[in-house]
């Protein structure tokens, strides 16, 4: 299982939302580029970074700093966040991020999504953000009646080949993972998911590798000192 460490963006600030409640931001006294080479030279090789200013406005705001991570570091980065057409996709993947995250765009406009895959294949990953089983969308602000499960069979099936699946209400609130939803959700097969939302401790990696999940992302845990990147990382050693 791979580990990402997670650095959101909002204003070319680090921050953390709770329960991604843009009311409720914790701010760290770092530059996003400072955490990346931070948990780089603690032996990470992979990075998770969301523009939630674009995630909320529907455009790349926080573009130019999340461009100075990807120039600056040899990690694989995923990018999300407002990520809303096929130009701004190709504008991070020949700027260096591994993987573009589409998470609105790919939920209320399927035809960009289909468009994205069939160019990019396995550089498109679709971030669902779930709520009381339910998607939601535009920086975590609107609800759909779209079920959270059953949407990530129905890409599956469309060729996606990475999910990244955020539990809202226990994002930022170090409360623990929903483990019977990740061991649900690693059964369907063709997809690799990664999970998001509450990982505080050891015994949440533990779950998560169990269920079968391809990767964790961790945030707050990190920013916090509830667990150690260094620590969380025998996870990704013992996965080879």
């Amino acid at each position: 299982m791979k580990i990402f460490p997670a650095i959101d963006i909002i204003d070319g600030k680090v921050v953390r939302l709770t329960a991604g409640d843009y009311d409720k931001v914790t701010r760290y006294e770092i530059t996003p580029s400072e955490a990346a080479k931070s948990f780089a030279s603690d032996g990470a090789t992979n990075l998770h970074i969301v523009d939630l200013d674009g995630a909320k406005e529907g455009y790349a705001v926080n573009a130019e700093a999340i461009k100075n991570i990807t120039n600056e570091t040899s990690m694989f980065v995923e990018v999300g966040g407002g990520i809303r057409n096929l130009k701004q996709i190709e504008d991070y993947v020949s700027n260096g991020a591994s993987r573009v995250i589409l998470g609105t765009a790919a939920i209320l406009n399927e035809n960009l999504l289909i468009d994205a895959v069939k160019m990019f294949g396995d550089k498109i990953a679709v971030g669902v953000d779930e709520k009381d089983g339910l998607v939601q969308v535009k920086g975590w602000k609107q609800p759909t009646d779209i079920d959270a499960v059953e949407y990530c069979r129905k890409i599956a099936k469309m060729g996606v080949k990475n999910v990244v699946f955020t539990d809202i209400s226990r994002d930022g609130m170090l409360s623990g993972i929903n483990s019977e939803i990740f061991r649900l959700l690693c059964q369907i097969k063709h997809i690799s998911f990664t999970a998001a939302g509450g990982i505080t401790g050891i015994e949440d990696l533990a779950a998560l590798r169990d269920a079968g999940a391809y990767a964790a992302i961790i945030g707050k845990a990190l920013y916090e000192g509830k667990i150690t990147l260094k620590k969380a990382l025998e996870y990704e050693k013992d996965a080879g």
